[in-house]
């Protein structure tokens, strides 16, 4: 099969081989509590790393050790490796040993998650990490590792599910970051399912991936980020260890061969083909993405504190090219790999946004300027005329998708068009994103629908005060524990026209009036054009806790909206 660039890819349904995709990064580290490698010899000599695991704990822990450190006064050199290529440095380690009667070998080989060497107090004198990424982690906390040569070994980072799902994933074998999170936000696949994203190399490096991908889906920032939680934001697991996965997969069946808790998920090249290699019932397929792939490396680094360079040494020559082919591993780098971030908080930022995004429910008012003023023409990209109702459309049209299935939401209009009209109409009712209307039309769908049939009628004023003031009010009812509860406010022009006119001093009044600390209702206000008044939105927000975006070209409508939406969901 080929790839979304057109060379050819190992099909999916076979075995992959070292002959995989372009692209790749670096990194890759399971957050693997009670899970274990053990050495299998498979027929014909190939020599495998198979998984076992214990019970898995039913809460997030910490990054563990895997292998405890012993007490061994003659070690003289101590190792932490990554899980997965720890039997093959121990392995190495054991031909290093010149007296074999004594039951501490001098290379101590610790099987250990780099997030939890990260951690430790005491760091090892040699660091086989499962990404060269966590060295300048850890060293910008204060460790001292410097990569000596080229890294051990390599493996990309694929898209896997049981075979039932994987064709839904892909179309003639092609696969892409956006293609999925396309077909995720249309709910035609089941489930997907990520590793923790602060934890682990794989969600890691995925989430970088995503992100990567969707940046060239637009030449916004903020909406390449939006694209990017609307994946998120529809995971069925957001903090998943990755090796758990491939155990829960290799236990469970059903009828129809699908494992809808499961889902597709990100592994390494080298885990997928551990498990096809093992015969399970259960067959698993994997894709690489061609929009965003990276891959796992695995450097050789040494503490600044290290006691013995010649031993260390000796170490790295035994750690055999063979031996990492034969664990399943690559021995070369995946050409045309995505460079990672030189600095670490480019791979931090995305990762914190990305795990604390679905922290807690969201409750979602949103106020949509349906003034007259929306109908006057304005610059778009590219130099055509459209008006700003016009652009609001096009720019509204995927927000409906970037709500999490745990918000809660509805929609109004304000405007005045006749002195007796309210000041605002509800087009969408509140109530669960999830939800039904009384028409059998799902409120996800109702949200999208009426982004797509926005008008604004000529000579409407714009009661922008009042309806902010009720949207309050209405919100401030709904506040509960565990959730954050939000007012957003799109709108192009100031108050005024209308039979609900207020002054800004009266306004601010009123909402000192309306605030309750212990029932917080933010409001979250977008201004665009060159009638806003941004002065009263920052003014406004700031007073209820919340922010104001201006969005000074009406072109930027979308990066305006996806920054509201991005404010509501920053970590806390």
């Amino acid at each position: 099969m080929s790839d979304l660039t057109g060379r050819n890819q190992p099909p999916m349904d076979e075995p992959v081989t070292h002959h995989g995709p372009p692209g790749g990064g670096a990194g890759r580290v399971l957050l693997a509590v009670g899970i274990v490698l053990l050495l299998v010899v498979v027929a014909g000599g190939t020599t495998w790393w198979m998984y076992t695991r214990d019970p898995a704990p039913t809460t997030n822990t910490a990054p563990v050790r895997t292998t405890a450190p012993t007490a061994c006064p003659s070690v003289k050199l101590r190792v932490a490796a990554a899980p997965e290529i720890a039997p093959v440095v121990r392995a190495a380690a054991k031909k290093l040993d010149d007296n074999p009667a004594d039951p501490c070998d001098p290379v101590e080989v610790v099987a250990e998650e780099p997030g939890a060497t990260v951690a430790a107090a005491a760091k090892p004198d040699v660091w086989i990490p499962s990404s060269s990424a966590w060295l300048g982690i850890a060293n910008a906390g204060g460790a001292a590792f410097t990569a000596q040569g080229q890294p051990l070994a390599h493996s990309p980072i694929m898209l896997a599910a049981p075979a039932a799902v994987t064709d839904s994933l892909s179309k003639g074998g092609q696969t892409s970051w956006a293609q999925l999170t396309g077909a995720v936000a249309a709910g035609k696949i089941p489930a997907v399912t990520m590793p923790d994203a602060q934890a682990t190399t794989v969600g890691l490096l995925s989430v970088y991936a995503i992100n990567a991908a969707m940046a060239r889906t637009t030449p916004d920032s903020g909406i390449a980020q939006l694209r990017a939680l609307t994946l998120r934001s529809r995971l069925k697991d957001a903090s998943a260890d990755p090796t758990a996965l491939v155990a829960r997969v290799a236990g469970q069946w059903n009828t129809n061969g699908v494992i809808y808790d499961v889902g597709i998920f990100p592994i390494l090249e080298q885990q997928l083909k551990v498990y096809q290699h093992g015969k399970h019932t259960v067959q698993l397929k994997g894709a690489y993405p061609a929009d965003g792939l990276v891959e796992a490396d695995y450097p050789f680094a040494v503490a600044k504190n290290n006691q013995d360079e010649a031993l260390t040494k000796k170490l790295r020559a035994a750690i055999t090219g063979t031996a990492i082919t034969q664990a399943g591993f690559r021995a070369a780098p995946t050409p045309r790999a995505l460079p990672l971030p030189a600095q670490p908080a480019g791979l931090l930022a995305p990762a914190t946004m990305w795990s604390q995004y679905k922290s807690l429910a969201t409750q979602v008012l949103l106020l949509i300027d349906a003034s007259g003023s929306m109908n006057q023409k304005i610059k778009a990209p590219g130099g055509r005329e459209v008006t700003r109702a016009a652009l609001l459309r096009e720019s509204g049209k995927f927000a409906a998708e970037l709500f999490a299935e745990d918000t809660t939401i509805g929609m109004w209009y304000f405007g005045q068009p006749t002195p007796t009209s309210p000041a605002h109409q509800e087009v969408v009712s509140y109530g669960p994103i999830t939800g039904q209307l009384d028409d059998g039309t799902s409120r996800r769908a109702a949200l999208g629908k009426a982004m797509d049939n926005y008008r604004a009628a000529d000579d409407s004023g714009t009661p922008l005060y009042q309806s902010v003031l009720d949207g309050v009010t209405e919100m401030r009812d709904k506040v509960s524990p565990g959730t954050v509860t939000l007012v957003v406010v799109l709108t192009d022009g100031v108050d005024g026209e209308s039979t609900f006119k207020m002054t800004q001093a009266q306004f601010m009044t009123k909402l000192a009036g309306e605030q309750d600390p212990s029932r917080p209702v933010p409001v979250l206000s977008v201004g665009y054009g060159p009638d806003v008044d941004m002065k009263a939105l920052n003014e406004m927000s700031e007073a209820t806790g919340g922010k104001a975006f201006a969005a000074t070209n009406p072109a930027d409508l979308s990066s305006a909206i996806a920054k509201a939406f991005l404010a509501a969901h920053a970590p806390r």
